[in-house]
């Protein structure tokens, strides 16, 4: 990463530039950002690892098993339901929290990934633009990848029919944009140019981190999600900005979550 992708926005939310004594040193950062990980999408990949060994030593091919994603939380108790739903999307966007506080420690902000709502015309349209582009191509990879028997039934949803499914989808959605792309995207790039990896090397790691936690939903998906990567990484480095793609991911997870309560097992050629 150089200068010219975050030095800028750094500048203009402090007043003054800030300093270079702010970083810690490289064996702290390093520790940072393994804490980071740790305590979100590092850990997510490490069980997605042991669910996927789970998948292989289980009967049945990978196609015959299925992957839900957004869960009832309190069978036939709707209100108690909601309100574990609506708790665990809160608490789960604690580290986003910590890695803004990271960074104003650092002497740098959320503006500096380009975490921000300055530019809302650019962000939406080109989230728009990414969002097209990505689920089409992360359908085609998921239907095909499943008639070939590489990956897991998806199930986006499995809520009971209660009248807030729609909200909490939407906002489930939300929630794995903003996570993702700013701990896995702005963070780990910003963090990872800032001790010295090359560009290339940065968006490398960070998109295999992205395919192996969702590497429970099969090999398939993996691949999908390893491409994904490397676009929004490759984006990242061209714009120094993450909210294009919090906008992309929580599109796509919109119209997959949503989707899938009116669509799956009316159109023909959608697994179910």
């Amino acid at each position: 990463m150089t200068d010219k992708t975050h030095a800028p926005h750094a500048a203009e939310d402090a007043g003054t530039p800030p300093s270079p004594t702010a970083l810690p040193d490289r064996g702290l950062l390093r520790w940072e950002v393994v804490c980071v990980l740790a305590l979100s999408l590092g850990a997510a990949a490490v069980s997605a690892i042991i669910s996927f060994a789970g998948v292989l030593t289980a009967p049945g091919s990978l196609a015959e098993q299925t992957a839900s994603l957004v869960n009832p939380r309190a069978d036939a108790r709707p209100w108690l339901d909601l309100s574990r739903q609506v708790y665990a999307l809160a608490f789960s966007l604690a580290p986003v929290l910590l890695v803004a506080y990271l960074m104003r420690r650092s002497g740098e902000s959320s503006r500096t990934i380009g975490f921000d709502v300055r530019r809302p015309g650019f962000d939406l349209g080109t989230g728009a633009a990414l969002a097209a582009l990505i689920g089409a191509g992360g359908l085609a990879v998921y239907v095909v990848s499943w008639n070939l028997g590489l990956t897991l039934t998806v199930v986006p949803s499995t809520l009971d029919g209660n009248w807030w499914d729609v909200p909490v989808l939407v906002l489930q959605a939300a929630k794995n944009g903003v996570l993702e792309e700013v701990i896995v995207v702005g963070y780990l790039l910003h963090r990872l140019g800032q001790l010295g990896w090359a560009p290339w090397k940065a968006v490398l790691a960070s998109s295999v981190l992205r395919a192996f936690y969702h590497l429970y939903q099969g090999v398939g998906m993996f691949f999908g999600n390893l491409v994904m990567g490397l676009v929004f990484g490759w984006f990242y480095l061209r714009y120094g900005r993450v909210m294009p793609l919090v906008v992309a991911h929580t599109v796509i997870d919109i119209v997959a979550f949503v989707g899938s309560v009116y669509l799956i097992g009316r159109i023909d050629w959608l697994p179910f």
